[in-house]
């Protein structure tokens, strides 16, 4: 046989499987009609599906056995996805989705009163000034009182640092997140760049105290283990520890802040190649409260927790895979007082407004044990 005659029989059998496949689906969108009228019956039923991939392995034989198992699956997820885009129960995630269209802004503002962690020269600081040309900052005492700031209406957005390129997530901030009716509506991801302050003729090597933030730290843990005999204190941002530094007028005594802070607290830069890495990026997280969103978002964000069982991550998981939205990021994140039971960070590019989303969120709250929509936002780069 020919290799056109082999193509030509290939074509004809691929035009069945889509004929096939098309009757299929138009029978799903019957079998969701039915459960839109019965709502005890749920998008997914395990049993079911397990039998029909058990009696597709024994059909298909042992040498077409896995490829079928495989093939068949993927129609699954895609029947699941289907009947989850068509069935829109009346779940949380519905009512917080149906709040946020209902109050989505067309424009970012550029003004407003922003809480931010830290003092002048903070790089939260820095985040709040680039999504706010004309923002108003107000300085708070740690990441928990930009929150409290927040909710309570003393101010009308917060920013939060949520993961560094070189240093991984502050954990802190993801527990904050949980807080009821908060809000995530934009992103700023910043290039950070530190550098070792002290006193004006002070010696590297005479160095016995050096503040800074814990994060920047960890961002330069190579420079900070060539100095021997020099303790790190934490400071609440890496402003307050070039301000701490100034203040002791010590030779002894440095700090790791961003080289702006030199000029503000009237230090000198003693050394500004103290970065792990050059490419050491920060993303940096706006809140506001209550369900908002702005147009043009294509980021979104969700804190979940699954079952602890075979298969039960890899279901949610093709839940998304079978609607062709990317998953950007994935962490585990440890649930507090448990023992090896973790919640999972998800970030989707997708907008709410995206044909089948809404169902996908439905349909994840409801086989999730817990589900949380932080929002559905823009990031800025720069």
């Amino acid at each position: 046989m020919e290799l056109s005659e082999i193509r030509s029989q290939l074509d004809e059998i691929d035009a069945s499987l889509l004929s096939l496949f098309v009757r299929r689906m138009e029978l799903i969108d019957v079998v969701a009609d039915l459960k839109q009228r019965d709502t005890s019956r749920p998008v997914y039923d395990p049993v079911r599906e397990r039998a029909i991939l058990m009696r597709v392995r024994e059909n298909a034989g042992t040498e077409f056995g896995g490829a079928a198992h495989q093939l068949f699956r993927t129609i699954l997820e895609l029947s699941r996805a289907r009947q989850a885009a068509r069935l829109i129960p009346a779940t949380t995630v519905a009512a917080r989705v149906a709040a946020m269209c209902a109050g989505e802004k067309a424009v970012f503002p550029k003004e407003g009163r922003i809480a931010v962690s830290g003092i002048e020269g903070c790089h939260a600081g820095a985040a709040a000034e680039r999504l706010f040309t004309r923002g108003d900052l107000v300085f708070m005492d740690g990441f928990p009182a930009v929150v409290q700031a927040v909710k309570a209406g003393l101010c009308q957005f917060g920013i939060l640092p949520i993961e560094n390129s070189s240093n991984g997530s502050v954990r802190q901030v993801y527990d904050l997140l949980r807080e009821p009716d908060i809000t995530v509506v934009r992103s700023a991801r910043l290039l950070i760049r530190h550098v070792l302050l002290g006193e004006k003729h002070a010696d590297i090597k005479q160095i016995r105290t050096i503040y800074t933030h814990e994060q920047a730290a960890g961002q330069c843990s190579k420079f900070l283990a060539k100095l021997t005999g020099a303790d790190i204190v934490p400071c609440v941002s890496t402003a307050h520890a070039a301000q701490r530094a100034a203040s002791a007028h010590d030779p002894t005594v440095a700090a790791i802040a961003g080289e702006s802070c030199a000029t503000l607290y009237g230090l000198t830069v003693l050394n500004d190649d103290i970065q792990n890495s050059d490419n050491n990026d920060t993303r940096f997280l706006c809140i506001t409260k209550g369900a908002a969103c702005y147009a043009g978002a294509e980021r979104m964000s969700l804190l979940v927790s699954c079952n602890n069982s075979p298969g039960a991550l890899y279901q949610m998981i093709a839940k998304i895979s079978a609607l062709g939205i990317n998953m950007c990021k994935l962490e585990s994140i440890p649930i507090p007082g448990t023992n090896f039971a973790y919640r999972f960070l998800m970030d989707l590019e997708c907008n709410i407004h995206q044909e089948g989303v809404l169902g996908l969120l439905c349909e994840m709250e409801r086989s999730c044990d817990s589900f949380i929509l932080l929002g559905n936002y823009t990031e800025v780069i720069g």
